[in-house]
């Protein structure tokens, strides 16, 4: 890899040589002299370090004095190319070329009447890149009187205002003029030069006619950056554009297209890059504001923010414009408020995330809040002078509700407040809810061990009956517990619907009065949440703001348990997590279960039934599906047992009939009516 690109600088250099060589013997040759510049410029934009080396070799000396020395305009254009190509790139060229001799030469090239348009734009451009982030450059080209002749020509370059760019010298015309205002930008400023924008200050009268004659993009965008650029953060230019109307004319051009804003987008963003020119204005110098009330420029702003195509980089110098206006000028502050400007400041402030549009925002609300004060208080209050008191009496009868509006803004601040200060509230009261459900739960799950230790334990049913009761008694006291469930029927409903897996123990004692105060238990919880919850949502039913309620996420189908405490205690999880979800999750879960999510799936008899019986939550209709279902395997089972018992034999028949009994299945009290007649 490293040979290669050893290769490719040696023959880099190699070429060079012999293209220089090229320019040396080709003196009589202007075209062979063209095709060799233009080979340099290409070698050099393509690697900087070509540049270094042909200035190593004297290959920039010799072009400079090719540019000055030649008859031939086409040499000296090219030659004018490749040197200001190389001093792009790199920026030891830049400071090799950055000469008071080139400036003069360069001079005399824009003054000369016999050099021709496209020689002045090369000469332009050479400056452009001499004068670019270099203070040395711009100090050189107004010593030189290079910048009083690219303001002549800023002047001359275009004679018509009316720009028909489809003519061929026309349109050079332009580039030439366009080209002089992009050197004229950076003679100016990057870095700021104060002499240089002093200089600049005779243009602002020719900059203002040509953007009331002619509001084209192609003059609307160069004039708008050199006035910018010009004025920024130069107090004495701010003001002597003012002085001569400039500010006026650029509220005017903005009014222009604000209203065109509506028919093209092109307009809108156009009135962008005037507003921040009209900002450039009146940043350092906010009492200029005054000027753009006349013209109402606030309201044309306020309209201009609401476009849809612009972005937040165009709405953020939107705001930091309507900031400056309104930072002391109360017209503009009265403007603002008239306009329904407060209300759109708030929605960009609660809305937006971008931090530069929420300080904007926040700029131009604080702004707002002076003249406020001022005018929720009585004229007698304040020592103001009569002019003052004046402008506020005016105020005062254009608009009496203006109080109001402050007030309603506040508001929606405070509301604003309250609604973050009530989110953080039901976080916490959700902890709560959470700590005091996993305090119960341990307790229940003590009490249920100490039960079933008493019931392994084989000691009378009384002494069974006490503990329990005792136990039961102690929840009652907490408040846990309201009444137990006395009717069987209901007990076995209840677990059936809370926990599937324990019919085998529905028809133990021990074990149902152990489920009982479990479920007794976790359905007063259950009452006292809901109840709490729809307290805190009656409460809270009057904002606009709702948290979105917790959704319970689908859980996996356990396996059967035979073990009464872990029954039980699955089936305090399942009422634990229940308590935690609201009635609008409770509903979700009811009806949508899985056989109604899976529509449009490959489904089947055989897939589907497995699917609806692995569903914890069924909905009413796939729940009588899966009964009757049950109903129907259960009872052809019982017949195929019964079937099979009779064709066997009386031998065989009993050692099946051992079997069952042996493992836990049908049982002749259990079995069907003809499997009970089997002897």
């Amino acid at each position: 890899m490293e040979s290669e690109d050893t290769k490719k600088i040696q023959e880099m250099k190699t070429d060079l040589n012999l293209l220089l060589e090229c320019l040396k013997y080709q003196m009589d040759n202007p075209f062979s002299q063209k095709e060799a510049l233009v080979t340099i410029h290409s070698i050099c934009h393509q690697n900087s370090n070509a540049g270094v080396y042909f200035r190593e070799i004297g290959g920039l000396t010799f072009v400079k004095d090719l540019a000055k020395s030649s008859e031939h305009n086409v040499v000296k254009e090219a030659a004018l190319y490749t040197l200001g190509t190389v001093a792009e790139q790199n920026v030891y060229c830049q400071q090799t070329l950055c000469t008071s001799e080139l400036f003069e030469d360069l001079a005399w090239f824009l003054s000369d009447n016999d050099s021709n348009t496209n020689l002045k734009r090369m000469s332009v451009y050479v400056i452009l890149v001499l004068v670019s982030n270099n203070r040395t450059g711009q100090t050189l080209v107004r010593e030189t009187g290079c910048i009083t002749i690219l303001s002549q020509l800023f002047r001359t370059a275009l004679s018509k205002y009316e720009l028909n760019l489809s003519d061929k010298n026309v349109f050079q015309s332009y580039q030439l003029w366009s080209s002089v205002c992009s050197t004229l930008c950076v003679c100016v400023n990057n870095p700021q030069n104060d002499e240089n924008q002093m200089l600049c200050c005779s243009l602002f009268p020719h900059a203002n006619d040509w953007l009331i004659n002619c509001m084209k993009p192609e003059i609307i965008r160069p004039i708008c950056s050199f006035i910018g650029l010009t004025l920024a953060n130069n107090t004495y230019v701010q003001k002597h554009f003012i002085s001569v109307g400039g500010l006026d004319v650029l509220s005017q051009v903005l009014v222009q297209l604000e209203s065109d804003s509506h028919k093209t987008l092109s307009s809108a963003k156009l009135a962008v890059v005037v507003t921040k020119t009209v900002d450039a204005c009146i940043a350092d110098n906010p009492t200029f504001g005054v000027v753009l009330a006349k013209y109402h420029i606030v309201s044309k702003l306020l309209a201009l923010l609401l476009h849809e195509s612009l972005d937040s980089g165009e709405k953020f110098s939107i705001m930091l414009t309507l900031g400056h206006c309104t930072e002391d000028c109360e017209e503009n502050q009265y403007d603002l408020f008239k306009n329904n400007g407060l209300p759109l400041m708030i929605q960009a402030l609660t809305e937006s995330q971008n931090e530069e549009l929420n300080k904007a925002a926040t700029f131009v609300l604080h702004n707002c809040k002076k003249i406020t004060e001022k005018l929720s208080l009585s004229l007698g209050e304040h020592s103001f002078d009569e002019n003052e008191a004046e402008q506020f009496e005016d105020i005062n009868v254009k608009e009496k509700n203006l109080e109001e509006r402050w007030k309603k803004a506040k508001e929606i601040l405070h509301r604003i407040e309250e609604l973050e200060r009530e989110g953080n509230e039901e976080e916490i009261r959700r902890e709560k809810y959470k700590d005091h459900v996993s305090s119960l739960n341990i307790n229940i799950q003590n009490t249920l061990k100490y039960l079933h230790a008493e019931s392994i334990g084989g000691g009378p049913k009384a002494d069974k009956d006490k503990s329990q009761s005792r136990k039961l008694k102690s929840y009652k006291s907490h408040g846990v517990m309201s009444q137990a469930c006395t009717n069987d029927d209901q007990m076995k409903t209840l677990l059936k619907s809370t926990n599937p897996v324990n019919a085998c123990y529905r028809e133990s004692g021990k074990n149902k009065t152990l489920c009982k105060a479990n479920s007794s238990c976790s359905q007063n919880l259950h009452e006292e949440t809901t109840f709490e919850k729809k307290n805190f949502v009656s409460q809270s039913s009057d904002h606009v703001f709702k948290h979105p309620t917790p959704i319970v996420k689908n859980r996996k189908q356990q396996l059967p348990v035979t073990d009464p405490f872990t029954l039980c205690s699955d089936i305090i999880n399942k009422e634990v997590i229940s308590f935690l979800a609201t009635n609008s999750c409770s509903k979700m879960l009811k009806y949508r279960c899985s056989g109604c999510i899976a529509v449009g799936k490959s489904l089947n008899s055989r897939n589907f039934s497995k699917l609806l019986h692995s569903c914890p939550y069924q909905c009413d209709r796939h729940k009588v599906i899966v009964e009757a279902e049950d109903r129907y395997k259960s009872e052809l089972r019982k017949s195929l047992i019964c079937n099979k018992k009779i064709l066997l034999t009386p031998r065989r028949r009993r050692q099946l009939s051992n079997e069952s009994t042996t493992l836990g299945g049908i049982t002749r009290t259990e079995g069907c009516g003809p499997c009970s007649q089997v002897p």
